[in-house]
């Protein structure tokens, strides 16, 4: 049984971030995260009534073990202090708003887990938003767009995560979108031994899955990505601007392998967001493959405890249908 986080553990992390008179009062796990750990820590006493504090200890990653592979693999799990700091330091330069970093600890002396402690953005997310006040939300799509612009016109000749990059690593494979494919094919084979309806269509999906990859271009430039980028991750602050959350797979890869998370993760409102001059066959490929790997994913989550198990079979059910839609168009 996983035990969160107990005020007692952070206090002494938060008090060095802000100020020895700084008393914790209270603190709350935040929904949502699978790889780490975020809570929200209440202060009496402080500049600041709430931080955030983000720890990467083993226990508060749910995935399941998986076989090991190259961590220099733009598609490996993105998860840390090293990749959060070097994407935060990366579009905190570039202009782009993410939380300010008060604390960054890796020397388990504070406190038994990588660590950090962060501003607290408390103005909800854009999806709570968009859901509630869509008028209001029109300003804040829009700076998202004016962001996503910038971060998409950064060029990179070399694939990877920022933080692989940054160290002079070069990422795993040949191309974006051979990456891509053999990663749907994995997702496949795992989607088809869980999900009856992928199963009885595995062939053809792969045979799809091989028409689609040989007709993209090859590609010589690619750009600065969030990766995972919906709505429940862009957060809106006090002045109703946009701060980027979950930043540490940002990477530089096909800008469409963005677009088509957004697409379907922004729904109706992808319009404010939608670009012209994106490659069409990179967005068919991507657009099944993202879709096997909503299948496999949450399929391959729920092997372990996360709790909310009822979302992510709705998930997986939800895009395994989608996925064999694509097959007929």
């Amino acid at each position: 049984m996983r035990r969160p986080t107990e005020t007692e553990n952070l206090s002494g992390i938060v008090h060095e971030a802000l100020a020895a008179g700084a008393a914790v009062v209270g603190v709350e796990r935040l929904r949502g995260g699978s790889k780490k750990g975020v809570y929200r820590v209440h202060m009496d006493g402080s500049r600041s009534a709430s931080v955030i504090v983000y720890s990467w200890a083993e226990a508060e990653n749910f995935w399941p073990a998986a076989e090991v592979i190259d961590a220099a693999h733009p598609f490996a799990p993105a998860s840390g202090l090293v990749p959060f700091l070097a994407a935060q330091r990366r579009l905190d330069r570039l202009g782009v708003r993410v939380p300010g970093v008060l604390l960054a600890d890796d020397s388990r002396r504070r406190y038994p887990a990588d660590v950090a402690v962060v501003e607290d953005v408390a103005g909800g997310t854009l999806e709570a938003v968009l859901s509630a006040a869509p008028a209001r939300a029109s300003d804040a799509l829009g700076e998202l767009a004016a962001m996503l612009d910038v971060m998409h016109q950064q060029h990179s000749q070399q694939y990877g995560r920022v933080d692989v990059l940054e160290r002079g690593d070069r990422a795993s494979g040949v191309s974006c979108e051979q990456l891509v494919l053999e990663r749907a094919i994995r997702d496949l084979a795992e989607a088809a031994e869980r999900d009856p309806g992928i199963g009885s269509a595995a062939a053809p999906l792969q045979d799809r899955l091989q028409e689609l990859a040989a007709r993209v271009p090859p590609r010589t430039e690619h750009g600065l990505i969030h990766g995972e980028l919906g709505p429940d991750h862009v957060l809106i602050d006090a002045s109703g601007h946009p701060v980027l959350i979950d930043i540490e797979g940002l990477l530089f890869f096909d800008v469409e392998w963005e677009h088509v998370f957004l697409q379907l993760r922004f729904g109706e409102q992808y319009s404010a967001l939608s670009r012209p001059g994106l490659d069409p066959a990179r967005l068919e490929l991507f657009m099944l493959a993202m879709r096997l790997s909503l299948v496999a994913g949450p399929l391959r989550l729920l092997d372990g405890d996360f709790p909310n198990r009822t979302l992510m079979q709705e998930i997986a059910d939800h895009n395994a249908k989608e996925a064999l839609a694509l097959l007929v168009r």
